[in-house]
């Protein structure tokens, strides 16, 4: 399955692009997607954290995805 994820902030960066598809194949659950983002994009690990919404809602890692799920990546925020 293919999933459109979309990119903020610093994450914009590292996929170069405001958004990027990941393709799942077999279980197609948030820890799939963020496993396999790492992989295509290393330099995500280097984060202090990110989080991954979908459908506006932060997601938990075990939840499933469909294809016409809005994902995307929402990563650290500092402020001061």
């Amino acid at each position: 399955m293919k999933v459109k994820v979309l990119a903020f902030g610093i994450a914009k960066d590292i996929f170069g692009s405001s958004s990027t598809a990941v393709e799942l194949s077999g279980e197609a659950t948030v820890e799939a997607l963020r496993t396999a983002l790492e992989m295509q994009y290393p330099r995500l690990k280097q984060l202090s954290s990110f989080m991954i919404a979908v459908n506006d809602e932060y997601a938990e890692a075990g939840q499933e995805l469909a294809p016409e799920d809005e994902v995307a990546i929402i990563p650290p925020v500092s402020g001061g």
